[in-house]
């Protein structure tokens, strides 16, 4: 599997990230909140191991974080907390399960594998990403930087038509014909308002991915990349 193992302390971090790796497991190590988001909406992620305390924000926010992100990864909680609330709120927050340290490295190792049958190793491919946008067309969720993006059920649908296909030129009619699918139920100028909203929400949100408008054709979207 492919695992984000996201622990501060360089001892206890070292030595779980060797067992993983002697099982056979693609490791990635991160060392605080903010870049514990950013590697989980990075990349295709099959389970985190999260420490609750870490540098920058703790593990109850980076979860926060991640699962209003589209993140469908396992997380196992690690923590020294063993306050019954602490637990609680870690699995209200969308962990799957959690480890109360001091632990033993075959238990963690038991229950890494037992997550990972559970979930199969994969990520639903109802999340597409582009660049450092994430759109969840399961949820109906939108986000960047691991922040939500608010948009209404229109601009959702157009957002998801660009993005489904990033790289292709779509004519303004043809967007309209998706959404709405009868022609006498739409304006072709309605299309322009809702690319005017998304560019200015996605720019709000820091996003580096463009709309661009083909003169002449219609819009497309591209990733800095």
């Amino acid at each position: 599997m492919d695992i984000l193992l996201v622990e501060d302390e360089p001892k206890l971090g070292g030595q779980v990230e060797r067992a993983l790796v002697r099982a056979g497991h693609e490791v990635e190590r991160v060392l605080e909140g903010p870049k514990a988001v950013e590697a989980a909406l990075a990349k295709r992620i099959d389970l985190i191991l999260l420490d609750v305390n870490l540098p920058g924000f703790d593990g109850f926010e980076v979860l926060r974080r991640i699962r209003e992100g589209g993140v469908a990864a396992r997380v196992l909680m690690l923590t020294a907390r063993s306050e019954i609330g602490d637990r609680v709120a870690g699995l209200k927050a969308g962990a799957d399960d959690y480890l109360t340290k001091p632990f033993a490295m075959d238990e963690l190792l038991a229950r890494v594998e037992a997550l990972g049958r559970r979930s199969g190793a994969t990520v639903p491919s109802d999340v597409l990403v582009m660049g450092d946008l994430r759109l969840d067309t399961a949820r109906r969720r939108v986000s960047c930087h691991g922040e939500r993006v608010e948009l209404s059920p229109r601009e959702f649908e157009v957002l998801l038509i660009l993005m489904r296909e990033s790289g292709r030129t779509f004519s303004r009619d043809e967007i309209c014909e998706r959404i709405w699918e009868r022609e006498h139920e739409y304006d072709t100028r309605t299309v322009e308002i809702f690319i005017m909203r998304l560019r200015k929400k996605l720019a709000a949100a820091g996003s580096e991915s463009v709309i661009e408008t083909v003169r002449g054709v219609g819009y497309v979207m591209r990733s800095p990349s």
